[in-house]
């Protein structure tokens, strides 16, 4: 790319992105694949440690990535579309930054060249959470969370 050009995701609107530059998007935080509680009378989300039993906890990628809807079905697939209806999208995420006309931070992998800063600037779920197989659904509410939405707070842009 030539010092004048911009990346892709500075000029192009989500939604005109190639399938492997929307792709890209994704920083591999898997803070996305955490499951979520929603308070029915107000509409409130709120994080849990308690990973989808898809979640690689080492690589924070799903570990059947084209399967997960049949695997899963209550998995959100994130689209263009959608992530303009996802209010609960961590304020680090690549998608939700181009959404809002930001940049992508430093550690992103588009950024930096290594899917691996990701994880050494803190922002990833990596060892911080614990498998939905391992947790009761009844027991959610006792490993609620407010790092996800607050991952990066201290992480500059650089």
């Amino acid at each position: 790319m030539a010092d004048d050009e911009q990346p892709f995701w500075k000029t192009k609107p989500l939604g005109e992105m190639s399938q492997a530059e929307w792709e890209s998007l994704c920083d591999g935080c898997g803070l996305c694949c955490l499951n979520k509680l929603e308070d029915w009378d107000t509409g409130e989300v709120v994080f849990t440690s308690v990973a989808c039993r898809l979640l690689d906890g080492e690589s924070c990628r799903c570990s059947s990535y084209p399967n997960r809807q049949d695997i899963v079905p209550d998995c959100i697939q994130l689209t263009p579309e959608a992530v303009h209806e996802i209010p609960w999208l961590p304020p680090t995420c690549g998608y939700r930054l181009v959404r809002d006309g930001e940049d992508l931070y430093w550690w992103h992998p588009l950024v930096s060249g290594d899917p691996e800063t990701v994880h050494i600037a803190g922002i990833s779920a990596r060892g911080r959470t614990v498998s939905e197989d391992e947790v009761d659904v009844d027991d959610f509410e006792d490993y609620v969370v407010e790092w996800p939405l607050t991952v990066g707070q201290d992480t500059q842009r650089k």
